[in-house]
């Protein structure tokens, strides 16, 4: 499953089988099992409601997290 795509787990519930991630009804992405790159998401979904120029810090230390999150898989 795609993220986005229809049949994702909304609320607190559990993956379905077969997902590695669990989405909103709208279809974006909200949990994904690891804890860092759950942590990213809920801080940017934060970010959205921010004034436009307090949303650049925390846009820069996601991409940060996630930079350092994909590094440590290659190692």
């Amino acid at each position: 499953m795609r993220p986005g795509s229809p049949g994702g787990s909304a609320g607190g519930e559990a993956f379905a089988p077969g997902e590695h991630y669990r989405t909103a009804e709208d279809g974006t992405v909200v949990e994904t099992g690891h804890p860092a790159v759950d942590a990213v998401l809920s801080s940017l979904a934060n970010a959205a409601r921010l004034a436009p120029g307090e949303q650049i810090a925390e846009y820069e230390a996601a991409h940060q997290v996630l930079q350092e999150t994909l590094a440590s898989i290659d190692r």
